[in-house]
């Protein structure tokens, strides 16, 4: 290790508790050296993870990495001797360890992955189905909805990847019929084509087909999605500066996800061949690509836990609460705050049907606590208020009341 890599070690004694689950602004990670240390989550009934970490393991580094509150609560099992290691610490010591840099990349996605298929297979109550097959299902949700450039788009997919498939000529026949309400043309681009645009409302990749390309945000916005059981699931809207897409292309996997233009966008595309340059000629990219990586993993854990919430207004406060600690506003601000994206898409963040939005809005918005603008964007007229009304409903859940309000 570098000789500026100097972390602090620190004794816990046997029973204490080292970080708890929801504490904010985590900033640092521990490196167990001596002892046993027990890890819990509130999703450990979904997530199938080790639960006792022992030397030379890791504790806290999503977290840390992402900047955002603890996801998991450590005891000491033992009386215990760790490392404590501080967010700068970690983008030092990779800076100069590129072989730190790809180790720690891999294993976040291999993580990612494995949070994808659960959230798909428990959370959305749905086979996590990332195959070509599934192109049908997700063309068949945006014919329905009205979406004809989506919907084109991913039947040519699925017509790419299921040349033999029974239902050929009946998706053919859709494509024909939707043709003429197609109102953008998406661009087409060779893998090795690093700056790209494209036009609000198309597809950039639907959940399925191969991934040749990460990609890093330089203008505009993107929805990620997941089609489940009919049902868009929003797992996030991406800005400038976000990375996304590097699963597929690190794993040489099927797309996880769906990737729709939210507004205009030009992206970087950064493919397997020059991956390798990215890391050698820009690791503060690299740094970068980390740091987003394990926001990634946190928000998928906070996801599954807004599904233990039974209340549905209970879920969207606390999804909307998720949104404003991944943007790291201030909880405890009494200001008010305008978001990137609207009711729906919020609803759909917490699994929940555009029909049953509507009613939940209407309800929510009798408090008076968030309204939505003329421009559809979501705006809240006191964060803090927010953020009681979402610990509220958290509380209640754990404790197993049902709160009706």
């Amino acid at each position: 290790m570098p000789d500026q890599f100097q972390p602090v070690p620190v004794k816990f004694a046997r029973d204490s508790y080292i970080i708890v689950e929801g504490k904010p602004n985590a900033d640092r990670f521990y490196i167990i050296r001596e002892g046993k240390v027990q890890i819990s989550r509130d999703v450990d009934s979904m997530v199938m993870e080790g639960n006792i970490a022992g030397p030379g393991e890791m504790f806290g580094i999503v977290s840390a990495m992402a900047s955002h509150s603890y996801i998991e609560t450590a005891v000491a099992m033992t009386d215990v001797i760790l490392l404590a290691v501080e967010r700068k610490q970690y983008g030092e010591l990779i800076r100069k360890s590129t072989a730190v840099a790809v180790n720690t990349i891999r294993q976040f996605s291999q993580r990612l992955r494995k949070l994808d298929e659960t959230f798909s297979r428990q959370a959305l109550k749905g086979a996590a189905m990332n195959d070509s097959s599934h192109l049908f299902q997700i063309g068949e949700f945006y014919e329905r909805a009205g979406k004809s450039n989506q919907a084109l788009y991913s039947y040519q997919q699925y017509l790419a990847y299921c040349p033999d498939a029974e239902d050929i000529d009946n998706v053919k026949k859709r494509m024909a019929r939707m043709a003429s309400r197609v109102t953008v043309a998406r661009p087409d681009y060779s893998p090795d084509t690093m700056v790209q645009a494209y036009p609000k409302d198309c597809l950039l990749f639907a959940e399925g087909e191969n991934g040749h390309n990460l990609y890093i945000i330089q203008k505009g916005s993107v929805k990620i999605t997941k089609i489940v059981d009919n049902k868009e699931v929003v797992l996030a809207v991406l800005g400038k500066g976000d990375i996304f897409g590097e699963m597929a292309m690190l794993e040489n996997k099927p797309r996880a996800a769906t990737a729709e233009i939210y507004e205009d966008c030009t992206l970087l595309a950064v493919n397997r061949a020059n991956f390798t340059n990215l890391i050698n000629d820009q690791p503060e990219m690299v740094v970068r690509l980390t740091t987003l990586m394990a926001e990634r993993i946190w928000l998928l854990y906070r996801q599954l836990a807004n599904t233990l919430i039974e209340n549905p207004v209970g879920r969207i406060y606390d999804a909307l609460l998720t949104q404003l600690e991944k943007n790291r506003v201030d909880l405890s601000s009494s200001q008010s705050y305008q978001c990137s994206f609207g009711f729906n898409e919020l609803a759909g963040m917490a699994g929940i049907s555009e029909r049953e939005s509507r009613e939940l809005y209407d309800k929510i918005s009798a408090a008076k606590k968030i309204t939505v603008m003329n421009n559809n964007k979501i705006y809240i007229k006191s964060v803090a208020e927010v953020f009681k009304e979402a610990d509220h409903y958290r509380r209640a859940q754990k404790m197993g009341k049902d709160i009706k309000r």
